[in-house]
């Protein structure tokens, strides 16, 4: 891969910054036009040096006085020279900065959408920190030579203009300049091939730094609480090591070729001098033209290093461009359908599920994947609440996510009121159904934006009405600035229960049709668990009651439902009232009974510390 890669590598550069021309053309044209006149002022200059030494400084010597008229234009001259090259730099340095900002603010939003249009389970396949690296330094590295770009291109119209000039001027110091210039591009080119695999393998490990960076700070609290702070240390030590040594090996190529790119024009200058002095006493040229070209030689110099600089960075850019592709032409995202449910319709939604099965696809391409749900079959009529009981890895996690379109089936069909659920327009989708899932997500903003979403027709009458179903109105109302609190990063202000009732309020909001609770309870007290699922059956307000599907454990809960399906291994073994499944279904009445023996002993456990202070004397919030 990394000889490939090195093989090749130019060729592939410069097909992305011909990309980033496609994108971006006139940006790029005013990007050139502004280093092509600074490339031809540099080559006037050159010629301008020389008249001045020749017809000015040299009869000026042999006299012993100063023409002031001679003296004036020639200043006038450089003066006018060095106002075009400055318009030619701030052109150049203005289109090149721009261009590169936008394309890269243009490919972090393309990745970001893209990010969200993939299922589910090409998000399980790719770790957080690697997709943070996508967003954000693989972007950068993909066009980062687009800097440099403009002046490169600019400097080969110059390299053309000068090489003519050399022509013009003396057919023997024309062929040094064909000598040196040639030789600075392979001396590149061969730079730009070493290059490649390392740049490739410091580029991936910033990822791999990255991600294990965001697992150690995400899982602070299991490191912390299972004393593994010496162990992630070392862990991400090892990994921040190896790219250590991956950018000291880039330093250490650019070590070796970097003086070389330097000295090859210096180099270039020396055998001008030589020829240029030989030529001179020939006859063939005059001083005026040995200045000019030698002139010419020391300040084409610092320009054809834009081209090294370019094709130096073109291995990083193609090392980031690879890895922002792979996430734009990831396939598997899910279209959505033509169709609209009526928006203005009260009622509760109907959901059914018809001999659907699933399974996730594997983190692995070589590998089977995972057959999770078979032959499901259910409805959630409208109106009512329906408990999905299980063990542990049966399946009902899927069937909500399927229930909220999060993943299709692999075969049958998931309908709301009659319609596949493939069909709907991510509107009709969005505001018929919600889901509130078992690890609670809030934003770092205030409560009234964890609940809005900005979404519009949600005002402070709806966000209250929410907060009431949800039994969340009075710890609301209760913070130091009530909607306005900033409930700080992933609400760690707020106790579990709280964050859990604040979700459920951000669903309710929006009034939705279907709810689908997957266990959003869990850390609710019981009694408070049960408060919440009576006023969504029956709202306070005279509002249309949403129909429910819960991912269920609490006896309380699930005896509050109209139907209780249970489910083993991915498929629905039973399904009746909490009471007849309790009295038919053995394997039933043993998992709700142990659900419930584990229950009371996490109730008597808090019972204990609320009057128990820990060892470090801090109390154990309990929520209620």
């Amino acid at each position: 891969m990394a000889s490939g890669t090195s093989r090749d590598v130019v060729g592939r550069g410069l097909r992305v910054l011909g990309r980033a021309i496609r994108e971006q053309p006139r940006i790029f044209a005013v990007a050139v036009t502004g280093s092509v006149l600074f490339g031809l002022m540099v080559i006037a200059s050159a010629y301008v040096v020389g008249a001045v030494v020749g017809k000015v400084v040299v009869p000026a010597v042999a006299r012993g006085s100063v023409a002031d008229g001679a003296l004036a234009l020639a200043a006038a001259a450089l003066f006018g020279i060095s106002v075009l090259r400055v318009v030619g730099i701030f052109g150049r340095r203005l289109g090149a900065g721009y261009m590169q900002y936008r394309l890269q603010a243009t490919y972090r939003r393309r990745v970001t959408r893209r990010y969200l249009d993939l299922p589910l389970a090409w998000h399980h396949r790719n770790a957080t920190g690697t997709l943070l690296s996508n967003a954000n330094s693989d972007v950068e590295a993909a066009w980062y030579p687009i800097a440099p770009l403009p002046f490169a291109v600019g400097t080969l119209v110059m390299l053309v203009g000068a090489v003519v000039s050399l022509f013009l001027t003396d057919w023997a110091l024309a062929l040094v300049g064909l000598a040196v210039f040639p030789a600075l591009f392979a001396l590149n080119v061969v730079y730009s091939r070493r290059m490649a695999p390392r740049q490739a393998r410091a580029q991936r490990l910033r990822a791999e730094v990255s991600g294990i960076a965001h697992e150690s700070f995400d899982g602070a609290l299991v490191v912390k609480t299972m004393g593994r702070e010496a162990q992630e240390t070392a862990r991400f030590a090892a990994r921040a090591g190896d790219l250590r040594d991956a950018l000291i090996s880039v330093g250490r190529l650019r070590g070796v070729f970097d003086p070389m790119l330097e000295t090859l024009p210096s180099l270039g200058t020396l055998a001008v001098l030589v020829v240029g002095a030989i030529r001179l006493r020939q006859g063939a040229i005059t001083v005026t033209e040995l200045v000019s070209v030698a002139f010419l030689f020391t300040v084409l110099a610092f320009p054809v290093r834009a081209i090294g600089w370019v094709l130096a960075e073109l291995p990083r850019s193609v090392a980031g461009w690879d890895r922002v592709r792979r996430v734009l032409d990831a396939t598997g995202e899910m279209p959505y359908g033509e169709v609209a449910l009526d928006p203005a319709t009260p009622a509760p939604a109907t959901l059914a599920f018809h001999d659907v099965h699933f399974g996730y696809e594997p983190a692995e391409a070589h590998l089977p994947g995972a057959q999770v749900l078979g032959e499901v079959t259910f409805t959630v009529p409208a109106g009512k609440t329906v408990a999905l009981v299980g063990p542990t890895g049966a399946g009902k996690s899927t069937i909500a996510s399927l229930a909220v379109r999060l993943v299709d089936p692999d075969s049958g069909t998931v309908t709301l009121d009659g319609v596949d659920v493939r069909e709907l327009t991510a509107a009709s989708l969005a505001s018929t159904v919600a889901l509130v899932a078992q690890v609670p997500f809030v934003f770092d903003d205030t409560v009234r934006a964890n609940i809005t979403l900005d979404r519009p027709g949600i005002g402070d009458e709806e966000v209250w009405a929410a907060l009431r179903l949800a039994e969340a109105d009075g710890f609301v109302a209760a913070l130091p600035e009530g909607l306005d609190t900033m409930v700080g990063e992933r609400g760690t202000s707020l106790s579990g229960g709280q964050r859990q009732r604040l979700t459920l309020a951000r669903a309710l909001a929006g009034r939705p049709r279907l709810l689908v609770l997957d266990d959003a309870t869990s850390a609710v007290d019981p009694r408070v668990e049960a408060a919440i699922l009576a006023g969504l059956r029956a709202p306070a307000d005279g509002g249309a009651p949403a129909s429910i599907l819960v991912v269920a454990y609490r006896r309380a809960t699930i005896a509050l439902a109209d139907e209780v399906i249970y489910v083993e291994q991915g498929r629905v073994v039973a399904r009746g009232t909490h009471t007849d499944l309790l009295a038919t279904v053995p394997g039933y009445a043993d998992l709700v009974t142990a659900y419930e023996q584990a229950e009371q002993e996490r109730e008597q456990t808090r019972t204990y510390d609320e009057v128990t202070p820990l060892t470090s004397g801090l109390e154990v919030e309990v929520d209620r």
